[in-house]
């Protein structure tokens, strides 16, 4: 794997990963069912994780780019 390519992979992850935590938070939210978390803590995962992503795409492609020059 390239430099880059384990952070690049580990924010895709992430970027699915938070996705997901929104959609759980928008069917909390419809349904009116009672969860642990609630629909605010879902899309609040949701949200920390997006950024976990967007620092790990970014540390990639910073690091693939001093590698390359």
């Amino acid at each position: 794997m390239s430099v880059g390519a384990k952070r690049t992979l580990g924010a895709r992850i992430s970027a699915l990963l938070s996705f997901i935590c929104g959609l759980f938070g928008l069917y909390v939210g419809l349904t009116d069912r009672i969860w642990k978390l609630g629909s605010i803590g879902w899309f609040t995962g949701g949200t920390v994780l997006a950024l976990i992503a967007l620092f790990l795409l970014v540390d990639g492609a910073l690091a693939s780019q001093k590698a390359k020059g």
